[in-house]
Formats: structure tokens, sequence, C-alpha cells
């Protein structure tokens, strides 16, 4: 059985952690407040040690942190890590940094795993995109088999994974943003504001849902919709004029950016 361990329980280590609870995995958590990383252990019935012990020992190693903690934490771990005979395999998560980058600060070109999933992993429904150096096929499949309680996986080269981190790692804000806005509008047109959430969010499930299963473009969706001379048509015209899909690329670009910028 794979000794799988996280280092870091925040959001996002604490989700994939979750999804990893789900398999046969001997599942070990760690955090800088180790509390944190009891608590949760308690709750999936994992184990917690501290950082120096996970990476001493388990098979996978999650560095859940952020990318401008992720130096003090290899500076941390690297005399560890160099001290294995083993075979080991990182998986980071930190935005903006390449594996290049991980290996630099952890002191050896260790088999690696770089991922950017997003916050639907919490309950099973992320989009988790990867690449891999150093690792063989057996491990990228014992990786995908006990992670698959986080959503949906794709492998992708690491040239691209800037671009697509702003489109589904950034992307629930901004879908958050549109189901807020939309239940504005159903309240400003009379709807209790619960029912309004209800729909909007539903809509967009339902929708999302549509467009990965009929294999249809999102435009050919949207022009069945809008009847002509019909209310839909009216609400899209009043989107366009007011730059929604321009603003929703410039969007994307800034947080490509931004991600790269973090990286630097």
């Amino acid at each position: 059985m794979a000794k799988v361990g996280f280092i870091g329980c925040g959001n996002m280590g604490g989700a994939l952690a979750c999804a990893a609870s789900r398999s046969d995995c001997d599942l070990w958590l760690a955090d800088g407040n180790a509390e944190k990383a009891a608590t949760l252990a308690a709750d999936l019935g994992a184990h917690h040690a501290d950082n120096e012990a996970l990476a001493a020992g388990c098979d996978w190693v999650f560095l859940g942190v952020k990318p401008q903690v992720m130096p003090v934490l290899l500076e941390q771990l690297a005399p560890v890590l160099a001290k294995r005979q083993d075979r080991f395999v990182l998986v980071t998560m930190a935005a903006g940094l390449t594996i290049e980058r991980i290996w630099e600060l952890a002191g050896g070109e260790y088999p690696t795993i770089r991922i950017m999933p997003n916050t639907p992993a919490s309950i099973g429904q992320g989009m988790i995109l990867y690449t891999a150096q150093g690792t063989t096929t057996a491990e990228e499949a014992e990786f995908l088999r006990f992670m698959s309680g986080a959503g949906r996986f794709d492998a992708i080269p690491e040239t691209l994974m800037d671009a697509g981190s702003a489109v589904s790692g950034c992307g629930p804000a901004f879908a958050c943003q549109f189901i807020e806005a939309l239940a504005d509008g159903g309240v400003a047109c009379g709807l209790p504001r619960d029912k309004a959430v209800l729909y909007a969010a539903q809509m967009l499930a339902g929708t999302a849902e549509l467009v990965l299963t009929s294999g249809q473009h999102p435009g050919t969706l949207k022009d069945a919709v809008c009847s002509p001379g019909g209310s839909t048509i009216q609400g899209v015209r009043r989107l366009e004029a007011g730059a929604f899909r321009s603003d929703v690329i410039d969007a994307v670009i800034a947080a490509y950016e931004k991600t790269k910028d973090l990286g630097k």
C-alpha cells in the first residue's frame, strides 16, 4: 500500500488529502499548524507527523504550500530528501513554479509530478492538470488511481500549465462571480435570494455538464436557447454591449500573467 504524505493542509492540500483518503493508500498529514493536521487526520482516519517525518518516509510527498513558502519548506526538507536511499515521488501544486525550479530548491532531480488542481476537487468534481518528469508509467497510473476521487485529470505539457491554470484553477472564482451576479439579477426581478442562488448555480452546473457530454460547441448551445425575437437574445445583446466576453478573456490573461510572475 502506497504511503502518501501531504505537507500543508490548507484549502487545496486538505481537499486533495480528503480525495486520497477515499482510496486504499496509507495517508499521512503535516502542517505548519500541527493542530490543523491532527484534526484533519482524525477526521480522515489518517496519521499525522511533522514535515521531516513525511519527507523521510512517504512514497509520495505532496508539497501543498504556496509558491512564496516553497523555498523555505524545501530548504528545510532538502537534507532529509538527500539522505533517502529508496525511491519516492514529489508532487507539487505551487502555482508558477516549474519542476526544474522545484528540483533546484529541493537539491536534486527527484521523480516529480506537478499538478494544478481547483477547489471543486473538495467535492470530487475538480479539474486537475498534471505533468510529470522522472516518473514511470506505473507510478503515473498509481497516482491517478489513489487521486481519482478528486475529479477529472488531464496530462498537459508543462509549457501550458500556467495557461491551463488561469482557466481551470482561477476559473471557479470567475464562475462564482457569475453565479452571484445572476442571483442578484433574479433578486432584482423579485426572486427570493435562496431561490435565485439555487437556480443560478444549478443552471451553471447543468450547462457545464451539457457542454461536456454533448460535444457541441458552446456557441451552438447558446444559439439553441436564443429564439428569434425572444428574451434570451436580448440578454445576450446586453452582455455583448458590456464587453462580457472580452472582460472574461482579459481576466484569464491577467491571471496567467500573475501566475508567470509567481514563478520568477
